[in-house]
């Protein structure tokens, strides 16, 4: 199992990039780089290609392959045996066995042999079409992007820009495009048969990688990608995530993601999110896409929306959610601990838990979860409570609730009546996005 970086994984670096840590390098400015022994007269060759294999989510590059020319075969030199990479050359050191096979005309290791399991830069990947995950034909890879840290070279993205391609043939210092790369994490290359007869690598994306990666992520990712790329990630997601996902993203995205949907599919991803939520996405899609969104909705989730999007200022009455846990003061730890885990209710409904008088849902006092799980199993929850309670009144606006969240910085509000009932809650995410527009339907 390779040790991990050093340095956190980097984004999409444009030249390559150094520091103590971590160099990055485009596999186009290696290939072709001459390779030598001790110095510089040691020469033995230059690399033709590089190996990695897939055993792990970012490869690992298992050697370089030398070329020596004149119809002799080429050499594989161990990764670990590449002592540093200099502007112009690669310095290794000497093999611990010599290869009798090369000896006579390289350094002396062994012979290249392609194995199961290994894919090589030149070979399998570059030039190549990725297809999307339903085989339509997406982009070309035009070069690699590669990270080194301390004895390790690990695959990160492939780079599909017109800046990969002026690399390629050496004349990137003439010419700037804007950069394109995709983690290596949604690219898989076919089997080796399929990479040389088809000409192609495809756009993989797992739900089991997807499900692992936080809302926020899926959304910046979504944001880089464009085109079939973004459809086949955002395809790709359960529709619980999707939505999750889709509040997330910017506007510009949303707009794009909701194009794209079929029916069918765009109402499972519209019913896993709240009222405030589908209020805001509509805001922001063209009239014609959030009528036909409209449309897929039960009528009085349509008529509750109509009416955020047709108000000035929405209050915190027309944004209730009914997310959150309330239970007696008299409730001990234990077993309000046992009705969290048998709720079924999502992880940010139960950051807080309210208590209440149960006759008429009187607001007594909150309990932070973190409090909950460090207090004894045989305590109650009105011995750990805290009182009073920082509430929203029913009739507060959008931009009252804004500003008791950035004072605050609770993960969400209950909303109250005027004799302290608790009414309902308001999530932080429920109003993050103002409603910029409003639909008539």
């Amino acid at each position: 199992m390779p040790k991990p970086l050093s340095s956190p994984r980097p984004g999409p670096f444009g030249p390559a990039n150094s520091n103590r840590d971590y160099r990055t390098f485009y596999y186009s400015e290696l290939r072709g780089r001459k390779i030598c022994l001790s110095k510089i007269s040691d020469h033995v060759g230059k690399i033709s290609d590089i190996a990695f294999k897939t055993t792990e989510a970012y490869p690992d590059a298992v050697g370089i392959v030398v070329e020596h020319g004149w119809g002799k075969p080429p050499e594989l030199i161990p990764w670990l045996k590449v002592a540093r990479i200099d502007d112009d050359y690669v310095f290794v050191a000497a093999p611990d066995q010599i290869d009798p096979a090369t000896a006579k005309y390289g350094a002396g290791f062994p012979c290249f042999v392609d194995q199961p399991g290994w894919i090589l830069l030149e070979s399998h990947l570059m030039g190549k079409t990725i297809f999307d995950m339903d085989g339509r034909r997406t982009e070309v890879v035009n070069d690699v992007h590669l990270l080194v840290s301390q004895d390790r070279m690990i695959l990160v993205h492939v780079d599909i820009s017109f800046n990969g391609f002026l690399r390629r043939w050496g004349i990137a210092r003439f010419f700037h495009a804007r950069e394109h790369l995709i983690n290596w994490k949604y690219v898989q290359p076919l089997s080796l048969e399929d990479a040389v007869a088809r000409d192609a690598v495809r756009l993989s994306i797992t739900r089991k990688q997807i499900e692992e990666l936080p809302p926020e992520d899926l959304a910046d990712t979504l944001e880089e990608l464009t085109g079939k790329e973004q459809q086949a990630l955002f395809s790709a997601l359960a529709p619980e995530t999707a939505a999750e996902t889709l509040v997330e993203a910017e506007p510009r995205t949303q707009r794009q993601l909701i194009a794209d949907l079929r029916q069918e599919r765009a109402s499972k991803i519209l019913q896993e999110m709240s009222i405030p939520q589908l209020a805001d996405l509509f805001s922001v899609l063209p009239h014609e896409d959030a009528v036909k969104m409209m449309r897929l909705l039960p009528k009085d989730q349509a008529q509750r929306i109509g009416e955020l999007l047709s108000q000035r200022e929405s209050v915190a009455q027309s944004m209730l959610s009914e997310n959150y846990l309330a239970l007696p003061k008299e409730t001990l730890i234990g077993t309000a601990l046992a009705s969290i885990r048998g709720s079924g209710k999502p992880h940010e409904a139960i950051s807080y838990i309210y208590v209440i008088q149960p006759e008429d849902k009187l607001l007594l006092g909150v309990v932070d979860l973190r409090d909950l799980v460090l207090a004894r199993d045989d305590g109650t929850l009105g011995e750990i409570m805290v009182s009073p309670v920082v509430t929203a009144e029913a009739d507060d606006t959008r931009d009252d609730l804004a500003e008791l969240f950035l004072k605050y910085h609770f993960r969400m509000l209950p909303v109250v009546d005027r004799r302290d009932h608790l009414l309902g809650v308001i999530h932080f995410n429920d109003i993050t996005k103002g409603l910029m527009s409003r639909l008539r339907v």
